[in-house]
């Protein structure tokens, strides 16, 4: 049995175990059950779930950073919407996390895959002082994507994220986005488009 303060106090009868406990104002808390005989300490239940529930969460959210986590474009994106994307992509890496960048092609736009493959570059290219290229550029059915690792140690600031919202960031971390905010919207095909536009057909 282990005491309030953390000192052993060797074997003890159940009763008396109970009786201390109860002296102490305290619970009787079984930490080792399956040991012969069982270890049991006088403490605080109730802060003793607080801190596991705690620790749970932190573990939790370590575990969440390194999740590897998907931000989708579309070969045809404005100007705006590839910036709100890379903020996005610059927080998900600040927290830890890996990101899949994918373009997603659809009907005839599968032919330019070179549009989509400079979009992964300017993506790269964007988040090089927080992210290096862990998986460099392919393309898989209609998809093409690349996988970008965080930084040990930021080589600069983010580019696209303002000093402000980066101190309100690691001040205040809000939850990571969610695949309805990470996935790009459907733009209509006459929007401007980012470097290049599609050739027309002879």
């Amino acid at each position: 049995m282990i005491d309030e303060n953390g000192e052993q106090l060797g074997i003890l009868p159940t009763e008396e175990a109970l009786a201390r406990a109860r002296t102490s104002g305290l619970d009787l808390i079984e930490i080792s059950p399956n040991a012969q005989p069982p270890v049991v300490k006088i403490g605080d239940y109730g802060r003793l779930k607080y801190e596991q529930s705690k620790k749970d969460k932190d573990a939790r959210k370590k575990q969440r950073n390194f999740e590897l986590r998907e931000v989708k474009l579309r070969p045809k994106i404005e100007t705006h919407d590839y910036e709100t994307k890379a903020r996005m992509a610059e927080r998900l890496l600040m927290d830890g996390s890996k990101i899949k960048v994918t373009i997603m092609f659809r009907g005839r736009e599968i032919t330019y895959t070179a549009f989509g493959r400079r979009l992964l570059d300017r993506m790269a290219e964007d988040m090089a002082p927080l992210a290096t290229v862990e998986r460099e550029p392919r393309l898989e059915g209609k998809n093409m994507f690349m996988i970008l690792a965080p930084r040990t140690t930021p080589a600069g600031p983010p580019k696209f994220t303002t000093p402000k919202e980066l101190k309100e960031h690691k001040e205040n971390p809000k939850p990571i986005l969610d695949d309805s905010d990470v996935h790009d919207d459907d733009h209509d095909e006459s929007h401007d488009e980012i470097e290049t536009k599609e050739p027309t057909s002879a």
